[in-house]
């Protein structure tokens, strides 16, 4: 079975001012259609053919899970980010965070810190395990749910999410990305 990619759920130019039509170009039209083509040319005649994605990640290993895991993660990402929407939480993920952390402000700046400073390339995560709320760096292709969590929210922090507005300014990124937060789609991983 080859896995194809999904479409955006908003159109390319959708996101600006905050993240170009070019990015998205080179982010999703390259860079995981990259992985994508990698990941369908690697499984036929394997026991992968028949799987899903996820179950895909969950058994495989190199360079395998790399691509599957990138395609998951990179689709999952595209989702948490919506035209008109960031400010702060809403919905039962609010009432999460607040209980969790306090306030959204001092959920906003700890997952900010771990975005900022997850070394090289990865992804940080807000996940829920045992019901409870947790920020979660990966380093890499890695994802929560190798690690039995659940993913609520993520924020890609490999360089080709920002470089071609941002350059090398992870921080003015992560700045955006809070303008572009699709809360609907955080609460609907609840």
């Amino acid at each position: 079975m080859a896995h194809e990619l999904p479409k955006l759920p908003w159109a390319d130019n959708a996101l600006e001012p905050h993240i170009s039509a070019e990015t998205i170009s080179f982010h999703y039209g390259k860079h995981h259609n990259a992985y994508l083509t990698k990941l369908n040319a690697a499984i036929p005649g394997t026991e992968y053919e028949s799987m899903t994605l996820e179950e895909t990640i969950m058994k495989s290993e190199g360079g395998l899970f790399n691509n599957a895991a990138q395609v998951w993660n990179h689709s999952f990402y595209w989702n948490c980010l919506a035209p008109n929407a960031g400010g702060a939480a809403t919905g039962a993920v609010a009432e999460k965070i607040n209980a969790k952390w306090g306030s959204f402000e001092k959920f906003q700046e700890d997952f900010t810190n771990a975005a900022a400073t997850n070394f090289g390339s990865g992804w940080t995560w807000l996940v829920e395990e045992g019901g409870e709320l947790e920020i979660f760096n990966t380093a890499n292709a890695d994802t929560p749910m190798k690690h039995g969590k659940k993913a609520l929210m993520t924020i890609d922090v490999w360089e080709h999410a920002y470089y071609v507005d941002y350059r090398n300014a992870r921080p003015n990124y992560i700045e955006a990305f809070w303008k572009l937060v699709n809360w609907d789609f955080v609460n609907s991983n609840l």
